[in-house]
């Protein structure tokens, strides 16, 4: 049996020290990281990006099924695919967490090697936070910080009629990982001696515990000059991200649900669910794709790509938000994803 070392006995400073060891510097920016009152960042001729992301345990994940580590790499993840999505790059980040006595300093840990690995492959400093005590099981806010030059941030409200709209990757993946790892748990619960078979699920499994951020994107977008002129990232649902970019650009949509990228194994796991692929790749969160529009003028290039897929174009306000179907009928597109308060938009 693996030793367990209680909180307690590190205090927060020891479990600070010792969950942050000394790490070189990736980034100019950073010239002051942990071990003061406070991180020191030097930005000459760049916009800093901020964005904060909070996981609350029985809400946003479960410890039933979510290992430590990989809920320390995807929290990253999570906060750096915000900074990717206004095309820039994440640079740093803070932690803060407030954790119960039920875990042990070999767990936070864990924890924090998820987050190691995060940063260290996303090249990412952690530069501070704040622990502190929980009444019950673990919360964690992760804040990041990133750069990008002031001519080439996207905004979610740059979008113009005959945009296309494209999306990276692959929808709907994580989703119907989530569904089965809910579904076994509920069998486990019936019964304790039922193992698990995962070994038809690599890869939605992997997509929900262990997603990626767009970084390669981003950086094949500079690399072929092309700016998007609107994006935002799917952890919410293709419908609720769509809906955001048509409001603040005001601006109509059409998407052909034809066009809609699934992957095989997620339309065979969403069948298993009774759910259509189409209604997992509007609906279902924690994509961390991109969603992005662009001049048709740049169709060429993305072209090439084979991880961006056109699934439809920019219309006027008037025509509003629709889905096209493959009977070219047309559907008004409605938000029915991922709602922190439990209200459809």
């Amino acid at each position: 049996m693996s030793e367990r070392t209680e909180l307690e006995t590190l205090g927060e400073f020891g479990l600070i020290d010792r969950l942050n060891p000394k790490k070189e510097i990736k980034n100019e920016s950073t010239i002051i990281g942990i071990g003061d009152d406070a991180a020191a960042l030097k930005y000459d001729g760049k916009l800093v990006l901020v964005s904060t992301d909070a996981l609350v345990e029985g809400v946003h994940f479960d410890m039933v099924y979510t290992p430590l580590k990989h809920l320390g790499y995807k929290a990253c993840i999570a906060n750096f695919s915000d900074i990717y999505a206004m095309n820039g790059t994440p640079k740093q980040i803070t932690i803060s967490l407030a954790v119960s006595n039920r875990f042990s300093v070999e767990a936070m840990e864990e924890l924090y090697s998820g987050i190691h690995m995060a940063c260290d492959k996303y090249n990412v400093d952690i530069v501070g936070g704040d622990t502190t005590s929980s009444s019950s099981g673990l919360f964690m806010s992760i804040t990041v910080i990133g750069e990008v030059e002031q001519e080439n941030i996207v905004r979610r409200s740059g979008a113009k009629a005959h945009d296309l709209i494209c999306v990276t990757g692959d929808l709907g993946s994580s989703y119907a990982g989530l569904l089965v790892l809910q579904r076994e748990k509920a069998e486990y619960l019936a019964n304790p001696n039922i193992q698990p078979d995962f070994s038809s699920y690599e890869y939605v499994l992997e997509r929900q515990l262990k997603p990626e951020a767009g970084r390669k994107t981003i950086e094949w977008f500079k690399d072929n000059n092309i700016k998007p002129t609107s994006m935002i990232d799917i952890s919410d649902g293709l419908a609720s991200e769509m809906l955001h970019i048509c409001k603040n650009s005001e601006v109509g949509c059409e998407l052909y649900i034809e066009k809609f990228p699934v992957d095989y194994e997620t339309s065979r796991t969403l069948e298993e669910f009774k759910i259509m692929a189409d209604v997992g790749a509007l609906n279902g969160g924690e994509d961390y794709e991109l969603l992005f529009t662009i001049d048709q003028k740049d169709f060429a290039k993305i072209e090439s790509n084979e991880n961006i897929t056109v699934i439809g174009h920019i219309t006027d306000k008037s025509m509003g938000a629709q889905l096209v179907t493959p009977q070219n009928t047309t559907i008004e597109l409605r938000a029915q994803g991922w709602n922190h308060f439990g209200v459809k938009e």
